[in-house]
């Protein structure tokens, strides 16, 4: 019998860059449905990126070192050849490759990436799949950030975003509401005012190393050295281990056998995301 694993090799490819001190983020789709992940960086000038996945493919984004960016995933799109089109929920536009963040609601991964790697999953702007963060082998705290459990199946009616009569996402209170308590704003623009709400306390119950509302910083940041990660949607409760590709062989946390496994070159272009899918048989 054969079996075969798709894996999308996307790299962001910078003149004069070194591959090797990039830091990995392998992206997993565990979910049942097809997922368009969308990546926007936050302190550079560097391009977006978007592509799709499919239930079980795995994408490994290079990212630079310095990088700071987001990852989310956007639900129910429609792109034609031209990659223009669009999506149900984490839209970030009307095109395939993202050059703007994504329109709640929607989960997102954070990441400032150096020396020190600093990390959470927000779900500030609402929940529309489940998404962790898992570090690699990496030095510190280094604990699994985000949310493992769908919130759109207990969502309070008041939040449920609804298509086709079907919940697709739970949007935050601050989406729905648009109030200065919700949003964090006006005179609840910082730490000592913003408090946590009824709404932001069902979000952080259900998902208690996940960011609920803007200021939830101590329970929701996390630090880590050395390190690469995995950005994994709708991973398993019970699923503690998770691999990524780092100096040309297959890491996975929590084990210290490693695999190794042959990079694929690709040709470099200035400035240019590339995509290359792979069928692996066995």
């Amino acid at each position: 019998m054969h079996s075969s694993i798709q894996i999308i090799l996307l790299f962001t490819l910078l003149s004069r860059a070194n591959l090797s001190n990039c830091m990995n983020l392998t992206i997993i789709n565990n979910c049942h449905e097809t997922i368009w992940p969308g990546i926007t960086a936050t302190n550079t000038t560097l391009p977006g990126g978007g592509f799709v996945l499919k239930p079980g493919e795995t994408a490994i984004y290079a990212a630079p070192p310095g990088w700071g960016g987001r990852i989310w995933g956007r639900t129910g799109c429609n792109f034609d050849k031209n990659g223009n089109g669009t999506c149900q929920t984490g839209s970030c536009g009307t095109t395939l490759t993202c050059t703007s963040p994504g329109t709640p609601p929607a989960s997102i991964a954070e990441f400032t990436l150096g020396d020190t790697a600093f990390y959470d999953v927000s779900l500030v702007d609402g929940f529309n799949l489940p998404l962790t963060v898992t570090p690699i082998e990496g030095k510190g705290e280094c604990s699994i950030a985000g949310c493992d459990t769908d919130l759109r199946v207990n969502c309070p009616p008041e939040l449920t975003f609804r298509l086709d009569g079907k919940t697709v996402a739970c949007r935050s209170a601050c989406n729905v509401f648009d109030s200065d308590e919700f949003c964090c704003k006006g005179m609840y623009s910082n730490p000592v005012t913003c408090v946590p709400t009824n709404y932001s306390k069902i979000f952080k119950t259900a998902c208690p190393v996940a960011y609920s509302y803007a200021y939830d910083d101590p329970t929701s940041i996390i630090t880590c050295s050395t390190t690469d990660f995995v950005v994994s949607f709708c991973s398993p409760r019970n699923q503690t281990q998770q691999c990524s590709y780092h100096d040309n062989k297959l890491v996975c946390n929590g084990s210290t056998r490693s695999k190794s496994t042959p990079y694929i070159w690709l040709f470099f272009m200035f400035f240019l995301p590339i995509v290359i899918q792979i069928r692996i048989i066995s």
